[in-house]
This record gives C-alpha cells, sequence and structure tokens, in this order.
C-alpha cells in the first residue's frame, strides 16, 4: 500500500508538470506514436482485408502472416529495424515497427468482418442488380463494421503497450519513467508510470469499445429482442385463452 500510494503521490506531483520531461508532454508523445501507427497500419490493412473478405483471394496467406506476425518479439524488432534502418532514423524505425504489429489484428478484423455475413445477404444484393462495388460499400462494410473495429482495436492495445518500448531507444514517452526508474530504484517512478500506462490503455479500449458498439447497423439489431419477446408472448397468450 505505501508503494501504490508513494506511485499515486509521484503522478499527482506538482513536479510532474515541469522539468525535462513533463507527464502531459510524455503522454501526448505516447498518444501521438500511438495514432500514428493506427492509421497507417489502418490504411495499409483494411483495403487488403477488405479485398480479401470480398474475393476470398488469398486468405490462406492472410491468415498465415498475421499469425507469424503476432509471434514476432516487440522489443526485438524495434532494435533490429533500428539497427538496420540506422540510428539516425530511430523514430521511422519505431514506426515501422508499430505498424508492422498492428497489422496483424486490422487485417483480420477486416477480412473477418466480411466473411461473417450471411452469404445469402450478399446474394440477395446480387439478385436485386446491385454491382460489386454497391456491394462492398452498401452491405459488407456496413455489417461487418463491428468486426473491423475489434481488429483495430487489438491492434491499438498492442501499439499502445508497444510504444512502451520506445524510451529504449531514447524516443521518449511513458516508458522513458520505466527505463530512468529501473537503475535509480524509483519504484514508486516505475509503478506510476505503469498506472498511467494501464488507464490510457484502458480509456483507449473503452473508445473503441464504445464505437464498435454505435456502428453496428441498426437494422441487425433494432427491436429483434423485442419482437420475439412479443411474438412469444401473443403465442403463450392464445394458447392459454379459453375456447369456449
Amino acid at each position: 500500500m505505501n508503494l501504490l500510494a508513494d506511485a499515486l503521490a509521484w503522478i499527482f506531483s506538482p513536479e510532474r508538470l515541469t522539468g525535462s520531461s513533463p507527464l502531459p508532454a510524455a503522454i501526448g508523445l505516447h498518444l501521438f506514436y500511438t495514432f500514428l501507427a493506427v492509421v497507417i497500419a489502418g490504411v495499409i490493412a483494411v483495403p487488403l482485408g477488405f479485398y480479401i473478405g470480398h474475393t476470398g483471394k488469398g486468405r490462406n496467406l492472410a491468415v498465415g502472416i498475421s499469425g507469424a506476425a503476432r509471434a514476432i518479439p516487440s522489443f526485438g524488432l524495434i532494435l533490429l529495424l533500428v539497427l538496420v534502418i540506422g540510428v539516425t532514423q530511430k523514430p521511422l524505425a519505431a514506426t515501422i515497427a508499430f505498424v508492422l504489429l498492428g497489422i496483424p489484428s486490422m487485417l483480420a478484423g477486416a477480412y473477418a468482418g466480411l466473411e461473417a455475413i450471411d452469404r445469402r445477404v450478399i446474394d440477395a444484393a446480387r439478385a436485386v442488380g446491385m454491382t460489386e462495388w454497391q456491394i462492398l460499400v452498401k452491405v459488407e462494410i456496413p455489417l461487418g463494421l463491428p468486426l473491423l473495429i475489434g481488429g483495430i482495436r487489438a491492434g491499438a492495445l498492442q501499439i499502445v503497450a508497444t510504444v512502451v518500448l520506445a524510451a529504449y531507444v531514447t524516443l521518449g514517452g511513458l516508458g522513458t519513467y520505466i527505463i530512468q526508474g529501473i537503475p535509480l530504484r524509483r519504484y514508486d517512478m516505475i509503478l506510476g508510470a505503469a498506472i498511467v500506462i494501464v488507464a490510457l490503455a484502458l480509456v483507449l479500449d473503452g473508445l473503441f469499445a464504445l464505437i464498435q458498439h454505435v456502428v453496428v447497423p441498426r437494422g441487425v439489431t433494432a427491436g429483434r429482442p423485442k419482437e420475439l419477446r412479443t411474438s412469444s408472448s401473443r403465442r403463450r397468450a392464445v394458447v392459454e385463452s379459453p375456447t369456449g
């Protein structure tokens, strides 16, 4: 409890607003790398996932690459790219690493969202004369959006956790306090930074969960439980009503 109290005191200390690495600036830098990587990964993974989900081509390859990419050690990937690209290009190397780690979840969410759609819906859209582009934009994407957001949600959480390692290559962020606190044995700093990172991840997870709930098409769930309850009660009323 004393360590937790010390960590909370460290977080809310007025000193966290000043100095060479103020806490708000570290949070802002952490979010900057996170959102930059999420956007770039989304631009790459989402169209590719939609193509795979719509056409069915390349699915096995995408599944294999996604599975292999999830097994790559985050720390090792960052160090490898820094060494390959050069120590003078650390931000570029770290960003590439974050993007590579975020792509698998987003790619899986994009094509899984389209694959989960009932094929009868797609056949009905073709039957009424929709083109393949119209089917993709007006039918498949809206219905597959919740799973896509789920994939982006998983990718964002993967990235926000990995950005902590950016401090190891002197790029700043919330991981800086952990890297600095270990040799100094500043356990209050280490735990305080960890609490802020966890809180940041929970906030992002909550926002994506809300978005995932909001993007569900109204026609998919609107009134369905109510209608089922109403029809069931009507059937019971008919069965139980006196006939004579």
